[in-house]
């Protein structure tokens, strides 16, 4: 009878909460695995330090430092860390400012302008109202309402596409029905156009004030310097939703301070007892020069990963993207997926009753899907992640697979991809002994689920700046502005298809009958 056994029980003591009871089918690889795996599984936000029961010591609490010393069955508590107050004399973090932007696009909010162009408003709109007159805009007052609109969409974004211009130009005239254009199909069009004129402007500015953002984009061609490269090429700026793309270094710092804090990084992350809320504290301090480093100078993987080596642990790639995006990350991703995992399922399954090589692929992943003993939700996640390249005709190879004893295969090739640790008599994708993320034919790190493999390379993507590989351009698309929301209003009609059929069968109970959950 095969063991069914979990590799780890735990009870979990929370400050201020009832104790929760957890099953893990692996033991995670170190302390810190097993940190990510219960911050995930509990929807914790917060750094956390672990004690657990000791029984060499009659039940004390004891600092969990290896996690060999924890019981199959344990008891753990979790306390809430603290900042570190050990910070270096000569460097100090009292002062870290928090990325530029702090929020993506919203419905967009009409600032208020000057005292007189807001009387005229009001006075306008009450004449609309009552006479549908328009409002006679002066160049000045014009001018007012363009200048406060063009600074707060630069709040948000430098680099605004032409459907977000368009609702920031529905909502003033949404707001201030005096501004309607008469003649026009939608009332905005001519303030769409305006605005959208106003914003190169206004970048300009902000090149002329120093904002690396645009500054990165200067120097281009011109009658003084033919000889440099065309005004459009080679255009640095958001591509992917990215809030905080190339921020400024914080107020009174330079590049040689923040330089110092890196080393402070390399020098904490080469320790066997990391502290990881340090950690924290300096990857949010250098955060600018991180990204001038992979926007600007775009060295190779490998040594961004000797540059910033905390881009090697888990939580601190997440730490990234969420810097980068305003985005949790692992929540966000993992409520889509376990969201749509049954229509997911459905649309595979008709696929694969069709004929074809794509058909014929994906009635090998769901066999060998059906044929297990156990169908956890990491089971599901990995069924999912593995048929949906496939099903979005990608023609990379993103999953390999190998055995733990084995000479690792040839990555030299590989620019991204997954690469499975098996058991030499059970080379099973579902039976992993771990999971390996590989960049640029070198293997980056390791985790123990198939989808936090596909997780940590999704986040690395943003956190190195890479793009999305042409062979693998649709899944990564359909976890961007699908799963995760993120630019989501554009989308290629294989991706709006796909969108569309999930939401059609959106209704179907699922094949797995009773859903999906953690």
């Amino acid at each position: 009878m095969t063991d069914t056994s979990p590799a780890l029980l735990l009870r979990v003591v929370i400050p201020d909460q009832p104790p929760r009871k957890l099953k893990l089918q692996s033991r995670p690889d170190s302390v810190d695995s097993l940190i990510l795996t219960l911050k995930r599984e509990l929807e914790l936000d917060l750094d956390v330090d672990l004690l657990y029961e000791d029984p060499d010591f009659d039940g004390k609490l004891t600092a969990l430092t290896d996690i060999n010393e924890l019981p199959q069955k344990s008891v753990v508590h979790i306390t809430f860390s603290e900042d570190s107050s050990s910070i270096s004399s000569t460097v100090l973090l009292s002062d870290v400012s928090s990325p530029e932007r702090l929020s993506r696009w919203p419905p967009f909010p009409i600032p208020t302008f000057s005292f007189d162009v807001e009387l005229m408003l009001r006075n306008g709109n009450l004449e609309y109202e009552k006479n549908n007159t328009h409002l006679n805009i002066t160049r000045d007052m014009k001018h007012n309402i363009l200048d406060n609109l063009a600074s707060t969409i630069y709040g948000f974004k430098a680099y605004p596409n032409d459907m977000e211009i368009a609702m920031a130009a529905e909502a003033l005239v949404a707001k201030h029905s005096c501004l309607t254009e008469a003649g026009s199909e939608t009332g905005w069009n001519g303030w769409k156009n305006s605005i959208k004129f106003k914003m190169g402007n206004y970048r300009n500015k902000m090149r002329r004030a120093g904002c690396r953002e645009v500054a990165v984009n200067a120097g281009k061609r011109s009658k003084s310097h033919p000889e440099r490269e065309s005004s459009h090429s080679n255009i640095k700026r958001p591509k992917r939703a990215e809030v905080n793309f190339l921020p400024n270094f914080p107020e009174g710092k330079n590049e040689s301070h923040l330089e110092k804090l890196r080393q402070m990084i390399v020098d904490e992350c080469q320790k066997t007892e990391k502290d990881l809320s340090f950690i924290r504290k300096l990857m949010e301090a250098t955060f600018p020069l991180r990204r001038q480093t992979v926007v600007v100078s775009c060295p190779p993987v490998n040594e961004i990963m000797d540059l910033w080596p905390a881009l090697k642990m888990e939580s601190e790639i997440y730490a990234e993207y969420q810097r980068i995006t305003n985005q949790n990350l692992p929540n966000t991703f993992y409520a889509a997926l376990d969201r749509h995992l049954p229509q997911m399922m459905t649309l595979f399954r008709q696929k694969a009753a069709k004929t074809g090589k794509t058909a014929d692929a994906l009635a090998s992943i769901l066999k060998l899907h059906d044929e297990q003993e156990s169908h956890d939700v990491h089971s599901r996640r990995t069924t999912a992640l593995q048929a949906l390249p496939l099903y979005l005709h990608d023609v990379a190879e993103l999953f390999r697979t190998c055995t733990d004893d084995s000479d690792e295969p040839d990555l030299g090739g590989v620019i991204l991809g997954l690469l499975t640790f098996s058991r030499e008599n059970d080379a099973s994708i579902y039976n992993a002994l771990r999971v390996s993320v590989v960049i640029e034919g070198a293997i980056v790190m390791s985790v123990l689920t198939h989808a936090d493999a596909f997780l940590v390379l999704f986040g690395l993507m943003y956190a190195l700046h890479l793009s999305y590989p042409k062979a693998l351009k649709n899944t990564f698309e359909f976890v961007q502005k699908v799963l995760l929301g993120l630019d989501g209003g554009k989308l290629s009609p294989k991706l709006q298809t796909m969108k569309n059929d999930l939401t059609r069968v959106g209704s179907v109970r699922g094949v797995w009958g009773e859903g999906v959950s953690v």
